[in-house]
């Protein structure tokens, strides 16, 4: 497979509107690769909480509108990032609608084939932690050549998210983030920890830049099931393209069979 991980720069210099623009042409430019994975919050700036309310969307708002052409138009698989998801209030007030941090990803004919809700909000007891509701449900998309695994930033830190994705079938586990410089050593150990504890690859997308006064990490970064590093980003946008073999899982997992070899479980509802 060959994937494109999308390192787009956020800063508060761009309008929403132009960048969801700029970023579905970037899309287009993707053509002939299999995968394209975008960022977390990369509308809107994953630290720039005062903007959450106001730039959050439905599922079936202009973002889904431009990604879902976006990826139609150059016809891959597309891991969109995510928005700010405003759901459906069920009061019927548009002000009362919970908040969710939430990924899209499309097939190559631009159907939504898959929508997850951050399970692990970060902030503790401000920004997202407070803003959004969490997810409860694992998400797994089955491609031709891969199974993928959905997840997002800060759920990078708790591995049992993780195995019940293994358990649901995922051999890619594909992430976008939006993580800070100053805690960007975790970043790539967490990153090689997750490929190498369950055996997948993993795709990690990050954002460039500085938005709401937060230094972005960058350094997107493909990992291979033996936790080898096939591919890592700089600091700056960046368009970070790799070929990696989805036989290799199987392959790692027969060669080295741990995963046998588990005895604790995780009771999560997948789907």
């Amino acid at each position: 497979m060959r994937a494109s991980l999308l390192q787009i720069d956020v800063n508060d210099d761009e309008s929403v509107a132009s960048r969801r623009r700029r970023v579905a042409d970037l899309v287009r430019d993707q053509a002939g690769v299999d995968l394209v994975v975008l960022p977390e919050l990369w509308t809107t700036g994953a630290f720039a909480y005062e903007g959450f309310g106001a730039w959050a969307e439905p599922l079936d708002g202009p973002t889904h509108e431009a990604m879902s052409k976006a990826a139609s138009d150059a016809g891959v698989w597309l891991h969109a990032g995510s928005i700010p998801e405003r759901a459906a209030s069920g009061t019927g007030s548009a002000a009362e609608a919970p908040l969710y941090n939430t990924s899209l990803v499309y097939s190559p004919a631009g159907e939504r084939v898959a929508a997850y809700r951050k399970i692990h909000r970060f902030g503790f007891d401000k920004g997202e932690a407070v803003l959004m509701g969490a997810g409860t449900e694992l998400v797994t998309v089955r491609l031709p050549e891969t199974v993928l695994g959905v997840a997002t930033c800060y759920d990078l830190r708790f591995p049992e998210l993780f195995r019940g994705l293994v358990d649901a079938g995922a051999q890619t586990f594909v992430l976008p983030a939006g993580w800070p410089e100053r805690r960007r050593a975790h970043w790539t150990l967490l990153a090689q920890a997750r490929a190498v504890e369950n055996q997948a690859y993993v795709l990690a997308c990050g954002t460039a830049g500085t938005h709401a006064g937060v230094p972005q990490a960058g350094h997107s970064i493909v990992v291979d099931p033996w936790g080898e590093v096939l591919a890592e980003a700089g600091p700056d946008e960046e368009i970070l393209t790799v070929e990696f073999d989805p036989a290799k899982v199987a392959e790692t997992r027969e060669q080295f069979p741990a995963l046998k070899d588990r005895l604790l479980g995780l009771d999560t509802p997948t789907r």
